[in-house]
């Protein structure tokens, strides 16, 4: 009998981890994945920003919107490193790069709040710094006004990034 049962249990162990049960969990994140990203505007960006972190293997909605969050805040950190070295060595942009410095710090300002909101289980606050972040970032953009912007393209995933954000953080409300 207790070879029976212990028999009986290590075949379970063995189906609970055998290569096609992960396998099927890696297919429910991957068809998540897909299916929320098809959702957003920026379905290649969602896509790979999401693959790209190990927490979207076995991850829920909310997950999902906290990962593109945090990887908005990479790259405003990574945009405003490259914006304080840029006023240093293009004196003539001086003025715009001053105004995205602002601008970005009011990015990373409402990033925590995002964060705390989607935690708690309060995405409309995430959706409303998310909204914030990607206008923040389009306005360092408009703040070059006629000069050749050299933030255009951290610019642009910053915004991108945040308006995935946004996105996944509605399908939450």
């Amino acid at each position: 009998m207790k070879t029976l049962i212990s028999l009986t249990l290590l075949t379970v162990l063995v189906a609970f981890l055998s290569p096609s049960n992960q396998h099927n969990v890696s297919a429910q994140a991957t068809s998540l994945i897909t299916t929320t990203c098809q959702k957003t505007p920026f379905y290649q960006l969602c896509i790979s920003t999401l693959t790209a972190d190990p927490r979207s293997r076995s991850s829920n909605l909310t997950t999902l919107g906290l990962i593109v969050v945090d990887a908005t805040k990479v790259k405003s950190t990574s945009t405003l490193t490259q914006i304080n070295k840029l006023i240093n060595s293009t004196p003539q942009l001086r003025g715009p790069l001053k105004n995205c410095v602002d601008l970005y710090n009011g990015i990373l300002g409402v990033i925590p709040t995002a964060v705390e909101a989607l935690t708690k289980g309060d995405p409309k606050f995430a959706e409303s710094s998310m909204v914030d972040a990607a206008n923040e970032a389009e306005s360092c953009e408009k703040s070059f006004g006629q000069s050749k912007s050299p933030l255009s393209d951290m610019n642009k995933v910053v915004h991108d990034l945040s308006v995935v954000a946004t996105a996944i953080i509605r399908m939450l409300l």
